[in-house]
């Protein structure tokens, strides 16, 4: 099938599905439907840099302030300089020079912290991806106008634009002529053809090379053959061998006993954002799952539990304050206060 699939000339693209189904070989007829005029729409939501796509909307700076404080400022700081999360976004190092020529001068100096709106060389990048990827515990749950006021938060904490900047579809091009580095993007490299060579060569770091293999990271018992044995699943051959996760009968019997102690509810976790900041042992963002297992075990703990997810909070495991959690529905938000409350086994 792939390999027909391959095969397949750039005309059948353009056939109805009728003919499509026609020309298919035998027994490979029944692919499915075309996409609805609204599943494309719902997928279609990219903004090119020449700025197709771009919806209508506006949104001034203050108001971006407002939204950035209540949905954003918990990982990226409140000036967007944060560095105890993600890389800052913000952080000083342009210029009013850099705005006029398009080019941070200050990239060129290794030793300066780079951020994003350094980087960035298209303002569609900035609310694009906002607009599809943030806030990190509910995305694409901002509107296109809080997106507006959001991008021009940042360029104002940037200084490339005024406190009492409005952003809008009207005013997005006029507004990247003074994108910092809006002349940082080259074509002038081997690379960006297929047919071109590396900028640098890596043949240093490729010949007699160290065998030795250092392990940094690895499986619990209880998930060791949650997929199989690995090791039949990879090649004999190359950089990365499977790791033998076969366990012996003892092993996989007292194995089953943890994951019964600890089996989580995945998909109340993942459906509600949880995972995206807690990981199951040691820090990620916030704290391991083991750790608040410990700390709450009790149903003592659990109406306080169900309004630090609800309602979010600050102070208890450091710092970093703890977003509300929208997306967590009630179902979902007695399964995991439920887990979390059971305890440690």
């Amino acid at each position: 099938m792939s390999s027909w699939v391959r095969a397949v000339p750039l005309w059948l693209c353009t056939m109805t599905m009728t003919s499509w189904a026609a020309a298919l070989p035998e027994g490979l007829v029944d692919l499915g439907r075309p996409a609805t005029e609204s599943e494309i729409a719902a997928w279609d939501i990219d903004v090119r840099p020449d700025f197709v796509g771009l919806p209508p909307g506006s949104g001034d700076v203050w108001a971006g302030e407002e939204i950035w404080l209540a949905q954003c400022a918990s990982c990226h700081g409140d000036f967007g300089d944060s560095n105890e999360i993600f890389a800052p976004l913000v952080l000083g190092n342009i210029t009013e020079e850099d705005i006029g020529n398009g080019r941070v001068d200050s990239l060129k100096d290794p030793a300066v912290a780079r951020t994003t709106l350094m980087k960035v060389s298209t303002l569609s990048t900035l609310w694009d991806y906002i607009y599809r990827a943030m806030p990190w515990n509910a995305p694409k749950s901002l509107s296109q106008d809080e997106v507006y006021a959001l991008v021009a938060y940042l360029l104002n904490l940037g200084y490339v634009v005024d406190d009492d900047f409005v952003l809008s579809d009207t005013n997005m091009a006029e507004t990247q002529a003074r994108m910092p580095n809006r002349n940082g993007m080259s074509l002038d490299h081997g690379l960006w053809s297929v047919s071109g060579a590396p900028d640098v060569s890596g043949s240093s770091c490729t010949a007699d090379c160290d065998a030795a293999v250092t392990v940094t990271s690895y499986l619990p018992a209880y998930a060791m053959n949650a997929h199989g044995n690995l090791a039949e699943q990879v090649r004999d051959w190359g950089p990365y061998p499977g790791l033998w996760t076969a366990a012996e009968p003892e092993q996989l019997a007292a194995a089953n006993v943890v994951v019964e102690a600890v089996l989580a509810p995945e998909a109340a976790l993942t459906a509600g954002g949880c995972s995206g900041c807690h990981q199951m042992a040691g820090q990620l963002v916030g704290p391991g799952f083991d750790a608040i297992r410990v700390k709450y075990a009790g149903q003592e703990h659990a109406a306080y539990l169900r309004d630090k997810i609800a309602n979010g909070g600050a102070g208890v495991w450091g710092s970093m304050p703890m977003p509300p959690m929208p997306a967590v529905d009630d179902d979902a938000l007695q399964q995991i206060v439920a887990w979390l409350t059971s305890g440690e086994e």
